[in-house]
C-alpha cells in the first residue's frame, strides 16, 4: 500500500529533524518543505502559539494540496514576564544562532537566583488538508533557566533549560528520553494518536 505524504512545516533544521523522529514508524511518508520545492516560510501573525500553528499548517498544506502537520513553540521565562514566548526563534533579532539566543537569555537573568527562574516550553502543534484543520493540540514542561548552558544535545533552548525530575537540562539528555516528558514529545504524542486512526478509519 502507498504510504500518504505528509508535509512538516518548518524551515527550522533541528525542529524538522526531531519532527521526523517523533513521527518515525508511522504509515507516511515524512516530508519537508524543501522535498516539494517549498522555500518560502509564512509570516508567523497570531496571538497564540495554537494559531501559529495552524497558520503555518494552512500555509503548507494550501501551497503543496498535502496534508500538512506545523508545529509553533517557544520558552515563556517567568522573570521576563513570560518572554521570549512567540518570538523564542526571534529572541535577538533576525539570524542570531541559538548560542546568542541562550546568551542573551541568561545576561537578562543575571543575579536572579534559582527560584525565581522558572520556565516553561509550549508546544502547538496543528494538522491542516485542504483549508480544514483536522487536528490540534497544546502541551507545556515545566523547568528553570539554568546558570549557564550544559550538554551537546537538542537545540534552542534546550541546554539553558533545567528539568529537576532528570536532574539535568534537556541538553544533557538524549532525543528519546527528552521525548517523554518534552512538550513537543507530548503535542506529538497526541498527533500520533490522531495520524494512526486517520491511517486506518474504523
Amino acid at each position: 500500500m502507498e504510504e500518504t505524504p505528509l508535509l512538516l512545516g518548518s524551515s527550522n533544521p533541528g525542529k524538522l529533524l526531531e519532527m521526523r523522529q517523533l513521527l518515525a514508524g508511522m504509515p507516511y511518508r515524512v516530508l519537508g518543505p524543501a522535498d516539494v520545492g517549498l522555500r518560502d516560510a509564512p509570516e508567523e501573525t497570531g496571538t497564540t502559539f495554537l494559531e501559529n500553528a495552524i497558520l503555518k499548517a494552512r500555509h503548507y498544506a494550501g501551497k503543496s494540496g498535502l496534508l500538512a502537520v506545523a508545529d509553533d513553540s517557544g520558552l515563556s521565562v517567568d522573570a521576563l514576564g513570560g518572554a521570549p514566548g512567540l518570538y523564542s526563534s526571534r529572541f535577538g533579532g533576525e539570524g542570531a544562532t541559538d548560542d546568542e539566543r541562550n546568551r542573551l537569555l541568561l545576561e537578562r537573568l543575571q543575579g536572579v537566583p534559582p527560584e525565581g527562574r522558572g520556565a516553561r516550553f509550549t508546544s502547538a502543534v496543528a494538522a491542516v488538508r485542504e483549508g480544514r484543520v483536522l487536528f490540534q493540540a497544546e502541551e507545556n514542561v515545566e523547568g528553570r533557566i539554568a546558570e549557564g548552558p550544559q550538554g551537546p544535545n537538542g537545540f534552542g533552548y534546550d541546554p539553558i533549560f533545567f528539568y529537576a525530575p532528570f536532574n539535568k537540562t534537556f541538553g544533557e539528555v538524549d532525543g528519546e528520553e527528552k521525548d517523554r516528558v518534552s512538550h513537543r514529545g507530548k503535542s506529538f504524542a497526541r498527533l500520533r494518536e490522531f495520524l494512526r486512526s486517520l491511517a486506518s478509519p474504523s
